[in-house]
């Protein structure tokens, strides 16, 4: 793993701000705050900090020409999510799909929507190599 993409890697915090952001499509600091706060003790100097280090490591953008600034993502959720799949992957499961599928299913128990889901892809997956 290159410095460049350890340095991209959104932290658990991170991904609490992340989570609020991909939801709302932007916000301000104020905004993360109030809604973060709401679940966990966390100070508005904390929010503001973390957001300015996700704005230098890439994972968020800013308005800078309006008070308060607007933050947003600097990539979609789902595009986020693959790399850091992609990443667990090949590190913790040499790169096996069906490895890590088996293992994430045997976590907790799927909703039958869930597996509906699942059985619709892997007929998809089925069909495109067929």
């Amino acid at each position: 793993m290159t410095k460049k993409s350890s340095a991209r890697k959104p932290t658990a915090a991170e991904f609490n701000i992340l989570r609020v952001i991909w939801e709302r499509k932007s916000a301000t600091v104020r905004e993360i705050h109030d809604l973060l706060s709401e679940r966990q003790d966390i100070g508005y100097t904390t929010v503001l900090k973390l957001m300015q280090i996700m704005t230098e490591k890439g994972l968020l953008e800013r308005d800078t020409t309006v008070r308060p600034q607007v933050f947003w993502a600097a990539r979609p959720k789902k595009q986020t999510q693959k790399v850091l799949l992609r990443e667990l992957l090949d590190s913790a499961f040499s790169g096996s799909p069906s490895t890590l599928v088996l293992q994430a299913l045997s976590l907790r128990k799927s909703t039958p929507d869930e597996l509906q889901e699942i059985r619709d892809l892997l007929d998809a997956l089925q069909e495109d190599d067929g």
